[in-house]
């Protein structure tokens, strides 16, 4: 799947939330998409999962797409299990899809339970549940673990794996920063309305700089970082050096910024 040039805006002459946006999804890949809050992520998602239209640029081949969404509206007048019989008659599956990945998730039991009387973590579970039916080509988890309880959450990660094997492409925001780490196969940071390729965890950052009169009020003015004795060049993690470059072309005129670097991650247990 394409997006290209998307840009959206909830309102004509309103600011836009995402401003030129390129990214294709291809199929096999699991895609971590980054951000500060209200950058824009949830927008992103939901363009990708055709919930939200852009308000410029195109998507096109789009697969089959299963989606779960910030936010789930659990307080619906279903039961778990009348609401995946649903979802499943909806995608032309199987009714016994939905027993299966709930019994997989652990929430089994609560098939015959009306949807507004499920806790937040069992909500989730349907949320996730859904979202699978059908075996999606493309699938889009927006905070998706939120809520799970310890074996839902290592099984989701399991299921994005299994899927992403078996050739759907896997998107998802998710706050813990080591959430699939290990199995992500790109990193895309919403920035500024736009998209923009992220560091990988534990990779760094090397900034070499002239005109450090200070050296300790350096290092007080940005504890994130590693100062060398000199003051000369500071290392900071990856994610964090806009801010960092930021800090340091405040300081004023007197500072030059000599040479920006990026360093291999660092290593387990290194000092």
């Amino acid at each position: 799947m394409l997006l290209d040039g998307i840009g959206k805006r909830y309102r004509i002459g309103g600011p836009w939330v995402l401003r030129d946006v390129r990214l294709e999804l291809r199929p096999g890949r699991v895609v971590r998409i980054q951000g500060h809050n209200g950058s824009g992520k949830s927008t992103l998602l939901r363009v990708m999962a055709g919930i939200a239209e852009p308000s410029r640029g195109r998507v096109s081949g789009r697969p089959s797409t299963g989606y779960v969404p910030e936010r789930f509206p659990s307080a619906l007048p279903f039961t778990a299990g009348q609401y995946l019989r649903h979802h499943a008659r909806m995608r032309g599956v199987p009714a016994s899809q939905g027993t299966e990945w709930l019994e997989r998730f652990g929430a089994a039991q609560f098939a015959g339970t009306a949807m507004k009387e499920l806790s937040k973590g069992t909500s989730q579970k349907i949320a996730v549940t859904q979202a699978l039916l059908g075996d999606p080509e493309l699938l889009v988890l927006d905070e998706a673990w939120t809520g799970l309880d310890v074996a839902a959450r290592d099984e989701l990660a399991a299921v994005v794996r299994e899927r992403a094997r078996g050739g759907a492409c896997v998107v998802f925001v998710d706050h813990d920063a080591a959430r699939l780490a290990d199995a992500t196969d790109e990193r895309w940071a919403v920035r500024d309305a736009g998209l923009v390729a992220a560091s990988a965890p534990g990779a760094r950052t090397a900034v070499d700089v002239t005109g450090v009169a200070n050296t300790v009020s350096l290092a007080t003015m940005l504890p994130e970082a590693e100062v060398s004795l000199d003051g000369k060049r500071i290392v900071v993690d990856a994610a964090l050096s806009d801010e960092v470059l930021r800090r340091l072309l405040a300081l004023g005129p007197e500072i030059h910024i000599v040479a920006v670097s990026q360093l291999s991650a660092r290593i387990r247990g290194e000092s």
